[in-house]
């Protein structure tokens, strides 16, 4: 297996923040400077999808302060997400920096979640692998926590690892800012912390000039500011 499809759900449905992780450097808006891969070529492709299960809200972010987003295939309805086709090795080298450890080294893990479904490397945030589906006879693989959304308390994002997300919504999907605030709305730990008000500044925000909210102005977006739990 030379090649797969990483599948983002989270700051790296945008391009600009997964070329952090590619490359190396500090994404905008965030406090974690990041090695980059071994190989860091763009991905060959990217193409959005749906996959069964959703995305939530949990932690602290040591990068981005606020809840950090998990996937959870049992959660109901379907996650909006990214696939990027990358080599077995771009991918090694991405989870790594995500589980804060040195790229560098071929996780066998990768060979395993891809033929078994999933595959845990550790009990960290990010150590989880999983295979969500195939595409073009390829694995379709991503990362997250090893526990499901009900067993953790969820925790609030801060807007600017929002915004990151919304930019990633828009580019992929191509969807409007009344759409991007319905999905997010429904996440937990945007729901119950954040008011759909509030949300629709930081989403009409982040999606650039010209975009209005439901009630038909532009609105400005609040500057960041730490999340209550």
């Amino acid at each position: 297996m030379d090649r797969l499809w990483y599948v983002a759900y989270g700051s790296n449905l945008h391009s600009a923040r997964l070329l952090r992780y590619l490359a190396g450097g500090r994404p905008s808006g965030g406090l974690r400077t990041y090695p980059g891969c071994r190989d860091c070529r763009p991905p060959r492709r990217a193409v959005p999808a749906l996959v069964p299960g959703g995305v939530y809200f949990a932690g602290e972010s040591r990068a981005w302060t606020g809840g950090m987003a998990f996937y959870d295939p049992e959660l109901p309805g379907r996650a909006a997400v990214r696939g990027y086709l990358v080599t077995a090795e771009q991918f090694a080298d991405i989870a790594a920096q995500e589980m804060y450890r040195p790229p560098g080294a071929d996780l066998d893990l990768v060979h395993a979640a891809a033929a078994r479904g999933r595959a845990t490397l550790g009990p960290g945030r990010y150590e989880t692998l999983l295979r969500v589906g195939t595409r073009d006879g390829l694995p379709m693989l991503t990362f997250t926590a090893p526990v499901r959304a009900a067993e953790v308390e969820w925790t609030a994002p801060a807007p600017v690892y929002l915004g990151t997300l919304v930019r990633g919504l828009r580019e992929a999907h191509g969807w409007d800012a009344g759409r991007i605030t319905a999905y997010l709305a429904g996440r937990p730990g945007v729901r119950g912390h954040w008011s759909r008000a509030r949300l629709r500044r930081v989403v009409a925000g982040a999606v650039g000039p010209g975009v209005r909210t439901r009630r038909g102005r532009r609105e400005r977006v609040p500057t960041a500011r730490r999340q209550l739990p």
